[in-house]
């Protein structure tokens, strides 16, 4: 049975001295007794069991809950988008006058991008790698009949430019390998809202996106509801964005609904264990010990002579060709910075800024075009061969997306010690015998050796690549959005384990994340980059509680989780009818 002790739909006046009641106006979405499976080797897994939930015109209703709650299958199962094994068991979806469950394929398509909109996750997969992304922008509107073939394009990049994608007519004319993760996520978001859809169903559409940019998208999905009535239902682990931005919140847990209500009365009052947990573990909402405070400066080797040095570098781009616009784009411009051991420095800034190019350019992985790059006292900015080899050794990387950076084909214990394998290390035995000794210190068991990257969770993997980059006793790390594709319980457990290993083996952390709450906990000095420059750098509390920049002001500002204490608006009321006890 669902939770229904503070019920999703939004509470009626109390009867007048008539009998009669105030209704709130129907849903716009109204899911009910929804149950979904799926079909697998070891036998049938039931993924969502019983949901019900509404979103009404002009409103947000947010979807929470860790990995494997079951959200996402919810939000594909109401546009019935579900896996080839996957089913709808039991329930009904009502959008409007159709039940979306018996509609047939073709009738569904007529629904599809002109009234239901889908921003999905995963823009790296959800794009067409051989397609420009205005032409794939374009498309939407060709399909629908909104717009001719000669004016789709210049409507394309009018809706590019709506969702936040800086300089809309060269990115329209780019493909989509050619763009940073958080740009690609607004591509996703233009295609989304190109129909001007009634409901967006979007499923962790600013997961990718720093908060500056997040706030942008999200804003303008508020301008949309407010403006034309569309609703939203949005799939979040980021409880800062649901609290900010939606007017009900439903937790799922299980594949159950365990709660759900007004966002104010969630947040303020949670009523199960599991709501509780989440609030606890959210970066945004908590004021939590940081963790980097494990480390301090006087630990050893944190006085001595820098691990890192970056010295004015510089790396610039050639961008296809556009009238008006640059022939060349300079993602890193004169950036200068030191790390030490045992040291955490948090590279922030919005999508583009060149956090990632930065620590391409530590790592090795690109040439700059001019500037120095010292690691340990050596200078390896032009670093060939056997050189580049032993830094290669020395300084590792976690992605950000654990579902990308495992090999499918590779058993974990294959993932694990593949670096022993490619530096000489060890023999087959003293190989494996690391790799258990790597699962115990990230906290999976032995047993994880046997089994596939799709066989774990998120969370797991992330683990896992952690686990991998440790291989080598590495003395850098570059974390590149370790934790943002993670629900935030998970998250909070791998920004533990990154702190303690800190501690326990002195490594440092070059950190890049778009998240400034995640940044806080975990970062001893922030540099703060903006189109390719560092603006602003200091140490994580005096960042935070003093920023000098206007920028860095601005991004902290941005911080999503500090609009929950406003009243949460209810659905508007209608005429009065008759209802009986």
């Amino acid at each position: 049975m669902t939770n229904r002790s503070r019920t999703d739909r939004p509470p009626t006046n109390d009867p007048g001295t008539d009998g009669n009641v105030t209704n709130t106006p129907e849903p716009l979405l109204e899911v009910r007794s929804l149950s979904v499976s799926y079909r697998t080797r070891g036998g049938t897994v039931r993924a969502v069991r019983g949901v019900d939930l509404d979103v009404w015109p002009g409103q947000v209703t947010a979807v929470v809950g860790e990995s494997g709650s079951g959200k996402s299958t919810t939000a594909h199962a109401i546009m019935r988008l579900l896996a080839a094994n996957g089913g709808i068991d039991a329930g009904t979806v009502r959008f409007g006058r159709h039940d979306l469950t018996a509609l047939s394929e073709r009738e569904l398509r007529t629904v599809r991008g002109a009234q239901i909109g889908l921003v999905p996750q995963d823009p790296t997969v959800s794009l067409n790698p051989v397609k420009r992304v205005g032409e794939q922008v374009a498309e939407v509107l060709r399909i629908h009949r909104l717009a001719t073939r000669r004016a789709a394009g210049s409507e394309a990049i009018a809706i590019l430019d709506r969702a936040g994608l800086p300089d809309a007519a060269t990115r329209a004319r780019q493909y989509p390998h050619e763009l940073s993760g958080g740009m690609r996520q607004r591509a996703l978001i233009a295609i989304a809202i190109a129909g001007r859809p009634r409901l967006i169903v979007a499923d962790e559409p600013t997961s990718a996106l720093d908060v500056t940019v997040q706030r942008v998208i999200l804003d303008h999905l508020q301008h949309l509801t407010e403006e034309s009535g569309t609703a939203v239902l949005l799939v979040t682990h980021d409880l800062g964005v649901a609290a900010d931005r939606a007017q009900r919140i439903v937790v799922m847990s299980e594949g159950r609904v365990v709660e759900a209500g007004p966002t104010r009365d969630i947040l303020d009052h949670p009523r199960h264990a599991y709501t509780r947990r989440l609030l606890a573990a959210a970066p945004s909402l908590t004021t939590a010990r940081p963790r980097a405070t494990v480390t301090t400066p006087s630990a050893p080797g944190a006085a001595a002579a820098p691990l890192v040095e970056v010295h004015n570098a510089v790396k610039e781009f050639r961008l296809p060709r556009a009238e008006g616009s640059a022939r060349t784009l300079r993602a890193v411009d004169d950036v200068s910075f030191t790390l030490h051991r045992g040291r955490t420095l948090a590279l922030v800034g919005e999508s583009g800024s060149g956090k990632s190019t930065t620590a391409r350019l530590v790592l090795r992985l690109t040439d700059p075009t001019s500037g120095r790059v010292v690691f340990d006292g050596a200078d390896v900015t032009s670093a060939r061969g056997t050189r580049a080899r032993q830094l290669r050794r020395r300084a590792q990387l976690v992605y950000q997306n654990p579902y990308a950076s495992l090999d499918p084909r590779f058993s974990i214990g294959e993932v694990i010690t593949e670096p022993l394998r490619a530096f000489r290390v060890g023999d087959r035995a003293t190989r494996l015998a690391r790799a258990r000794e790597l699962l115990e210190r990230v906290a999976l068991p032995a047993a994880t050796l046997e089994r596939r990257p799709a066989e774990l969770s998120g969370g797991q993997r992330q683990r896992v690549a952690i686990a991998r980059a440790l291989a080598l006793s590495p003395d850098l790390v570059v974390c590149d959005e370790p934790v943002s594709a993670l629900d935030v319980s998970v998250q909070a457990q791998v920004l533990d384990l990154l702190a303690e290993l800190q501690t326990d083996t002195g490594v440092a952390y070059l950190f890049i994340s778009h998240d400034l709450a995640v940044v806080r906990q975990i970062a001893h000095r922030v540099a703060v980059m903006r189109a390719g420059r560092i603006v602003e750098t200091g140490t994580a509390e005096e960042l935070f509680t003093r920023p000098r920049h206007d920028y860095t002001r601005e991004l902290l500002a941005a911080i999503p989780g500090g609009r929950h204490t406003t009243a949460t608006p209810e659905p508007p009321k209608k005429k009065t009818t008759k209802e009986h006890a």
